[in-house]
Protein backbone atom coordinates (compact mmCIF):
# COMPACT_ATOMS: atom_id res chain seq x y z
CA UNK A 1 0.00 0.00 0.00
CA UNK A 2 2.82 2.29 0.89
CA UNK A 3 4.55 1.92 -2.43
CA UNK A 4 1.17 2.32 -4.27
CA UNK A 5 0.56 5.99 -2.51
CA UNK A 6 4.48 6.79 -3.31
CA UNK A 7 3.35 5.98 -6.79
CA UNK A 8 0.29 7.62 -6.62
CA UNK A 9 1.77 10.81 -5.45
CA UNK A 10 4.52 10.79 -7.79
CA UNK A 11 2.44 9.95 -10.59
CA UNK A 12 0.31 12.82 -9.70
CA UNK A 13 2.61 15.56 -9.25
CA UNK A 14 4.25 14.43 -12.89
CA UNK A 15 0.93 14.79 -14.56
CA UNK A 16 0.55 18.28 -13.02
CA UNK A 17 4.22 19.31 -14.05
CA UNK A 18 4.07 17.90 -17.60
CA UNK A 19 0.38 19.49 -17.59
CA UNK A 20 3.02 22.54 -17.20
CA UNK A 21 5.27 21.78 -20.05
CA UNK A 22 2.42 22.12 -22.95
CA UNK A 23 1.19 25.13 -21.43
CA UNK A 24 4.48 27.13 -21.79
CA UNK A 25 4.91 24.89 -25.04
CA UNK A 26 2.01 26.84 -26.76
CA UNK A 27 1.34 24.71 -29.47
CA UNK A 28 -1.71 23.30 -27.98
CA UNK A 29 -3.17 21.64 -24.60
CA UNK A 30 -5.48 18.84 -24.40
CA UNK A 31 -8.86 19.29 -24.00
CA UNK A 32 -9.73 19.49 -20.53
CA UNK A 33 -6.46 22.33 -20.45
CA UNK A 34 -7.81 24.46 -22.96
CA UNK A 35 -10.86 24.86 -21.26
CA UNK A 36 -8.82 25.63 -17.83
CA UNK A 37 -6.54 27.63 -19.39
CA UNK A 38 -9.78 29.70 -21.41
CA UNK A 39 -11.27 29.71 -17.49
CA UNK A 40 -8.17 31.65 -16.58
CA UNK A 41 -9.29 34.24 -18.90
CA UNK A 42 -11.99 35.36 -16.90
CA UNK A 43 -11.41 34.68 -13.25
CA UNK A 44 -9.21 35.87 -10.68
CA UNK A 45 -7.20 32.19 -10.59
CA UNK A 46 -3.82 30.40 -11.35
CA UNK A 47 -4.08 27.73 -14.14
CA UNK A 48 -3.36 25.25 -11.07
CA UNK A 49 -6.30 26.60 -8.79
CA UNK A 50 -8.83 26.50 -11.88
CA UNK A 51 -7.28 22.91 -12.07
CA UNK A 52 -8.37 22.29 -8.86
CA UNK A 53 -11.38 24.00 -8.61
CA UNK A 54 -13.58 22.35 -11.58
CA UNK A 55 -11.99 18.62 -10.48
CA UNK A 56 -14.19 19.72 -6.78
CA UNK A 57 -17.15 20.53 -8.91
CA UNK A 58 -16.92 17.27 -10.66
CA UNK A 59 -17.06 15.43 -7.44
CA UNK A 60 -20.39 17.03 -7.40
CA UNK A 61 -21.50 15.61 -10.35
CA UNK A 62 -20.41 12.34 -9.56
CA UNK A 63 -23.12 12.41 -6.44
CA UNK A 64 -26.42 11.55 -8.64
CA UNK A 65 -23.62 9.04 -10.91
CA UNK A 66 -23.45 7.20 -7.80
CA UNK A 67 -19.82 7.46 -8.03
CA UNK A 68 -17.54 6.63 -5.19
CA UNK A 69 -14.21 8.53 -4.78
CA UNK A 70 -11.23 6.69 -3.52
CA UNK A 71 -7.91 8.78 -2.11
CA UNK A 72 -6.74 8.58 -5.31
CA UNK A 73 -9.24 11.18 -6.48
CA UNK A 74 -9.33 12.92 -4.19
CA UNK A 75 -5.19 13.25 -4.02
CA UNK A 76 -6.11 14.25 -7.73
CA UNK A 77 -7.97 17.09 -7.35
CA UNK A 78 -5.11 18.68 -4.76
CA UNK A 79 -1.74 17.43 -5.93
CA UNK A 80 -1.60 17.93 -9.98
CA UNK A 81 -3.30 21.84 -9.86
CA UNK A 82 -0.27 22.91 -6.87
CA UNK A 83 1.99 20.72 -9.32
CA UNK A 84 1.02 22.77 -12.58
CA UNK A 85 1.01 25.94 -10.63
CA UNK A 86 4.59 25.34 -8.83
CA UNK A 87 6.27 24.20 -12.45
CA UNK A 88 4.98 27.11 -14.42
CA UNK A 89 6.23 29.27 -11.35
CA UNK A 90 9.53 27.82 -12.70
CA UNK A 91 9.47 27.25 -16.11
CA UNK A 92 9.69 30.09 -18.58
CA UNK A 93 7.35 30.11 -21.83
CA UNK A 94 9.47 28.68 -25.07
CA UNK A 95 11.50 30.84 -26.77
CA UNK A 96 10.99 29.86 -29.99
CA UNK A 97 9.58 27.02 -31.93
CA UNK A 98 12.62 24.31 -31.07
CA UNK A 99 12.23 24.80 -27.51
CA UNK A 100 8.53 24.82 -27.80
CA UNK A 101 8.55 21.18 -29.61
CA UNK A 102 10.79 19.89 -26.56
CA UNK A 103 8.61 21.19 -24.13
CA UNK A 104 5.57 19.56 -26.30
CA UNK A 105 6.90 16.11 -26.65
CA UNK A 106 8.45 16.21 -23.01
CA UNK A 107 5.12 17.15 -21.99
CA UNK A 108 2.61 14.06 -24.05
CA UNK A 109 5.53 11.45 -23.02
CA UNK A 110 5.69 12.56 -19.18
CA UNK A 111 1.65 12.73 -18.97
CA UNK A 112 1.48 9.58 -20.51
CA UNK A 113 4.44 8.13 -18.06
CA UNK A 114 2.24 9.76 -14.86
CA UNK A 115 -1.23 8.25 -16.00
CA UNK A 116 0.40 4.56 -16.19
CA UNK A 117 1.72 5.99 -12.63
CA UNK A 118 -1.53 7.07 -11.54
CA UNK A 119 -3.86 4.68 -13.12
CA UNK A 120 -1.45 1.58 -12.40
CA UNK A 121 -1.69 2.90 -8.42
CA UNK A 122 -5.24 1.93 -8.62
CA UNK A 123 -6.34 3.99 -5.24
CA UNK A 124 -9.48 5.88 -7.66
CA UNK A 125 -9.72 7.37 -10.59
CA UNK A 126 -9.40 11.37 -11.42
CA UNK A 127 -12.93 13.19 -11.54
CA UNK A 128 -12.73 14.02 -14.94
CA UNK A 129 -12.41 9.77 -15.89
CA UNK A 130 -14.80 9.41 -13.08
CA UNK A 131 -17.31 11.56 -15.01
CA UNK A 132 -17.41 9.96 -18.39
CA UNK A 133 -17.20 6.36 -16.42
CA UNK A 134 -19.90 7.29 -14.31
CA UNK A 135 -22.06 8.39 -17.37
CA UNK A 136 -21.38 5.33 -19.15
CA UNK A 137 -22.24 3.15 -16.40
CA UNK A 138 -25.35 4.70 -15.52
CA UNK A 139 -26.51 5.18 -18.92
CA UNK A 140 -25.46 2.21 -20.60
CA UNK A 141 -24.02 4.23 -24.06
CA UNK A 142 -20.67 3.51 -25.38
CA UNK A 143 -17.07 4.46 -23.94
CA UNK A 144 -16.24 6.10 -27.57
CA UNK A 145 -19.41 7.82 -27.55
CA UNK A 146 -19.89 9.80 -24.03
CA UNK A 147 -16.22 10.31 -23.59
CA UNK A 148 -15.89 11.80 -27.12
CA UNK A 149 -18.42 13.78 -26.85
CA UNK A 150 -17.10 15.22 -23.47
CA UNK A 151 -14.18 15.61 -24.40
CA UNK A 152 -15.46 17.57 -27.57
CA UNK A 153 -17.73 20.14 -25.34
CA UNK A 154 -14.78 21.35 -22.78
CA UNK A 155 -12.55 21.64 -25.92
CA UNK A 156 -15.01 24.12 -28.08
CA UNK A 157 -15.77 25.70 -24.65
CA UNK A 158 -11.99 26.37 -23.49
CA UNK A 159 -11.40 27.46 -27.35
CA UNK A 160 -14.58 30.05 -26.89
CA UNK A 161 -13.07 31.20 -23.41
CA UNK A 162 -9.72 32.15 -24.79
CA UNK A 163 -8.08 28.58 -24.38
CA UNK A 164 -4.51 27.68 -26.64
CA UNK A 165 -5.67 24.99 -29.16
CA UNK A 166 -2.98 23.76 -32.04
CA UNK A 167 -0.73 21.20 -33.23
CA UNK A 168 0.13 20.04 -29.23
CA UNK A 169 -4.05 19.18 -29.22
CA UNK A 170 -4.22 16.79 -31.74
CA UNK A 171 -0.60 14.62 -31.19
CA UNK A 172 -1.63 14.63 -27.49
CA UNK A 173 -5.20 13.05 -28.53
CA UNK A 174 -3.52 10.77 -30.89
CA UNK A 175 -0.68 9.30 -28.87
CA UNK A 176 -1.86 9.64 -25.20
CA UNK A 177 -4.08 6.60 -24.81
CA UNK A 178 -1.32 4.30 -27.07
CA UNK A 179 1.22 6.07 -24.45
CA UNK A 180 -0.31 5.40 -20.96
CA UNK A 181 -1.46 1.87 -22.46
CA UNK A 182 2.59 1.68 -23.54
CA UNK A 183 3.61 2.64 -19.43
CA UNK A 184 0.56 0.81 -17.88
CA UNK A 185 2.70 -2.35 -17.44
CA UNK A 186 5.30 -0.97 -15.80
CA UNK A 187 2.99 0.42 -12.50
CA UNK A 188 0.27 -1.55 -12.78
CA UNK A 189 -0.63 -2.84 -9.22
CA UNK A 190 -0.33 -6.67 -8.64
CA UNK A 191 -1.88 -7.87 -5.63
CA UNK A 192 0.26 -10.65 -4.32
CA UNK A 193 -1.36 -13.57 -2.65
CA UNK A 194 -0.48 -14.21 0.99
CA UNK A 195 1.84 -16.88 1.53
CA UNK A 196 0.69 -20.13 2.45
CA UNK A 197 1.18 -21.19 6.48
CA UNK A 198 4.22 -22.93 7.29
CA UNK A 199 3.37 -26.70 8.13
CA UNK A 200 4.08 -27.22 12.06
Amino acid sequence: MTRRLVQLLVGLWLYGATMAFLVRAGLGLDPWDVFHEGLTRHVPLTFGQVVIVVGALLLLLWIPLRQRPGIGTVLNVIVIGVAADVTLAILPPADGLAPGIALLVAGVVGNGIAGAMYVGAGLGTGPRDGLWTGIVRRTGLSVRLVRTTLEIVVLVTGFLLGGTVGVGTVIYALTIGPLVQLFLPWFEARHVPAAEPAEA
